[in-house]
């Protein structure tokens, strides 16, 4: 039970196969409590569902990165509902289809700005203004992919975006070092999630992966929510600014 009397806000949940949703369940595993957040309405109802056998109900709230408002709004019913928490759970990422699916170099300026600003600019938005929300010894994780520094096929803008994300990790973990707040990046190899079936030739990847990787298998769910798990608990308090990969060693292959 090493998150036992933590507290730690995961957003955003879309559903089953969600990463986040993995992440919440193995924080409730091991004895931690969970809000959840969730995009907009559409996503409420899966949302009740996945909470519905959960003792006690998690709170759940509506989470949209794109108006610095309303991750105001989000936060000050955290803060009025529970009070402070102990860690922060980014896994948000989006890109037009068309960016998936195009040639990178024909990325547009708008494609491009709106890939940045949900997938990376909401990351440093979240860090800044939960700062105060997190209690000293607390833990922010994002999801980040290997796309960030090698080139992945059809993954285009969002290896940019995730480039830019890895390297916001390492700043914020500099500026909030001073609070005794960690910041780190989990890399998971591919899995079969809502954003991942967007990716033209995903399925080759999956065996690509199974392939090339020292452990000759694709990852599971639960790997990357018990990394989090340690990422979140005092076992890695002198960790801050890494990405941590959990993609069955396929990033350390040459060929």
């Amino acid at each position: 039970m090493i998150l036992k009397g933590k507290r730690v806000a995961v957003f955003n949940v879309a559903n089953k196969k969600s990463i986040a949703w993995a992440i919440a369940q193995s924080i409730i595993n091991y004895g931690g409590e969970v809000i959840i957040g969730y995009q907009n309405e559409r996503f409420k109802e899966n949302i009740e569902e996945l909470i519905s056998n959960l003792t006690p109900k998690p709170l759940i709230v509506e989470f949209d990165v794109s108006n610095d408002e309303k991750i105001e709004e989000a936060k000050k019913k955290i803060k009025d509902e529970v009070g402070k928490i102990d860690g922060l759970v980014h896994s948000i990422a989006y890109a037009p289809t068309e960016a998936l699916k195009s040639p990178f170099i024909e990325t547009t300026r708008e494609a491009f700005r709106t890939a940045l600003e949900i997938s990376t600019y909401s990351f440093i938005a979240m860090s800044r203004i939960f700062r105060e929300l997190i209690n000293p010894g607390g833990s922010i994780i994002t999801l980040t992919y290997y796309g960030s520094e090698k080139v992945v096929p059809n993954y285009n803008v969002m290896g940019i975006a995730k480039s830019a994300l890895e390297s916001s990790v390492r700043y914020i973990a500099y500026e909030l070092g001073e609070d005794n707040i960690r910041v780190n990046a989990i890399s998971p190899g591919p899995l079969s999630t809502l954003a991942a079936r967007g990716i033209s030739g995903f399925i080759d990847m999956l065996q690509l992966h199974r392939e090339k990787a020292p452990l000759k298998r694709n990852i599971e769910h639960r790997e990357v929510g018990d990394t989090a798990v340690f990422l979140l608990s005092d076992l890695s308090s002198g960790i801050t600014g890494e990405t941590i990969y959990v993609d069955a060693g396929y990033n350390i292959m040459g060929m």
